[in-house]
């Protein structure tokens, strides 16, 4: 990692652990691997994730700032933009149907962390402000999970419900 990338990489942890945007705080997820943070994200009030606690896994390339960092969920979500896990798209091998690769779960789809979109000024602060928000509004026409996104166009109180439940299960203490 050069000098500068670790340099700025302090800094916005140093930013981030002194004064976190609303609902997330943010730490090492091993103290001598600056690269790996642990985030910790309370569902939006206005959304179906409400009460509920979210942990994920920032993960930034040695190339920081230049090339965008990942950002996945550990903890399970009912969301269009957000892998649930490796799914079998054709699980009968059906010939003549192709199979893509089945995302890691969790891993989540936000446009500003698409290699093409990323820009070296953004800071993970915004980030982060970002993947909260999209919490609160899901993007149908990006999603990750194709019968999810469907689901919340067809019939949002469905979809809701579903994620509500989700969130009681995977996301709220017992």
């Amino acid at each position: 990692m050069a000098q500068g990338s670790q340099k700025r990489i302090t800094k916005e942890l140093s930013e981030l652990t002194s004064s976190p945007p609303a609902g997330i705080t943010v730490s090492l997820a091993d103290e001598s691997d600056l690269l790996k943070w642990k985030v910790t994200m309370e569902g939006p009030a206005d959304s179906p994730y409400a009460g509920g606690t979210f942990h994920l896994l920032l993960t930034l390339p040695p190339q920081y700032p230049f090339r965008p960092p990942t950002l996945t969920f550990t903890t399970k979500v009912y969301h269009p933009n957000i892998s649930s896990g490796p799914t079998t798209a054709n699980p009968a091998n059906t010939p003549g149907i192709t199979t893509p690769a089945p995302a890691e779960a969790g891993v989540m789809c936000l446009g500003i962390l698409k290699p093409e979109e990323w820009k070296p000024s953004t800071k993970i602060a915004a980030v982060l402000g970002f993947a909260r928000q999209l919490l609160r509004e899901p993007n149908p026409d990006d999603a990750v999970e194709g019968r999810i996104a469907e689901e919340l166009r067809r019939d949002r109180a469905a979809w809701e419900k579903e994620a509500r439940d989700w969130t009681k299960r995977y996301a709220m203490k017992k």
